[in-house]
């Protein structure tokens, strides 16, 4: 079927096939909390990056569905080379992964010889091939104390690694990368909701700029802010709204605001139930990587993954 045709559905009967059709096929869906609603609903998983590894890694599932971006789908086939995995969507990449490649690596790598790649999960997976260890937002100080004195090389996301650096104290060669999300943040945006909700805790996430993340009561991950609404009435995150919205549907009598705009990540809404349903239907769009990047990346994410 053409995917006009699956618009065709409601939402009511797409989401009854889905569900069939994931019991029939032994399949599992994985979704990002910047997912749209809808496509939350129908995921058995919904996490941030680490959690999202974590799961794929441990699923007994034959096809794993990831709703999510590129690199997302590439990291759960490399931990889990003999199953299917399908990405709706394609098209759905990530701007802070294509900011740094393999060949800008090696360069930097030859620059500084002897210095430990840390590779932000925000990356392709020949880009992962090139790097001693993964991280994600969740355990990036874990991960960069667990180096010891070694030079560090933090690579794509210049805030991430800043925001690292302050907390670890070790100085770091960072990329030039950034989210493009998390870059809007101002500090005004801090200030003006100092002022509209002087009683709320004010959240952000570390690949906000140093000057947002300075003026926060809190920096943490996407898992971080989801156990924060757990335990607070009261916040203000500076965040994709998508994670915001599912926070305000899981806690309707808690005061959750957005920092500044509801800003977008507009890859991750490029997945649909539509695609969500025709990718599993017909197992389409299928992930697949070179042996040699799969054992070089698989490397990396394996070493993350011992240390969270």
């Amino acid at each position: 079927m053409k995917i006009e045709e699956y618009s065709l559905l409601s939402e009511e009967e797409l989401k009854t096939r889905i569900a069939r059709l994931k019991v029939g096929k032994g399949a599992v869906i994985l979704a990002h909390s910047y997912q749209r609603q809808e496509v939350q609903d129908v995921a058995d998983f919904i996490g941030d990056s680490l959690g999202l590894s974590q799961e794929a890694r441990r699923t007994d599932s034959s096809i794993i569905v990831f709703c999510g971006v590129h690199f997302m789908a590439e990291s759960a086939k490399i931990l889990n080379v003999h199953k299917k995995v399908l990405l709706p969507d394609p098209a759905a990449g990530c701007p802070l992964a294509d900011m740094v490649t393999p060949q800008m690596l090696r360069k930097l790598k030859r620059k500084h010889p002897g210095s430990a790649v840390v590779c932000y999960i925000n990356s392709t997976a020949a880009v992962k091939a090139e790097s001693d260890i993964c991280c994600t937002s969740a355990n990036a100080v874990k991960v960069v104390q667990s180096l010891g004195e070694r030079d560090i090389i933090f690579i794509p996301d210049k805030n991430l690694g800043a925001y690292v650096s302050s907390v670890t104290g070790k100085p770091m060669i960072l990329g030039n990368g950034f989210c493009y999300v998390h870059e809007q943040f101002t500090v005004r945006d801090v200030q003006r909701a100092r002022k509209l909700h002087p009683d709320f805790t004010v959240v952000v996430h570390p690949e906000c700029k140093p000057s947002v993340t300075a003026l926060a009561d809190a920096v943490t991950s996407t898992s971080g802010m989801v156990a924060l609404a757990e335990e607070k009435d009261k916040l203000v995150f500076g965040t994709e709204e998508g994670l915001i919205q599912r926070l305000r549907k899981t806690y309707p009598l808690k005061q959750i605001e957005f920092l500044g705009k509801e800003n977008l990540c507009a890859t991750m809404k490029l997945t649909t139930l539509e695609k969500v349903l025709r990718s599993l239907e017909e197992e389409v769009h299928e992930i697949e990587l070179e042996p040699s990047v799969i054992e070089g990346a698989g490397r990396a994410l394996e070493r993350m993954l011992e240390v969270s």
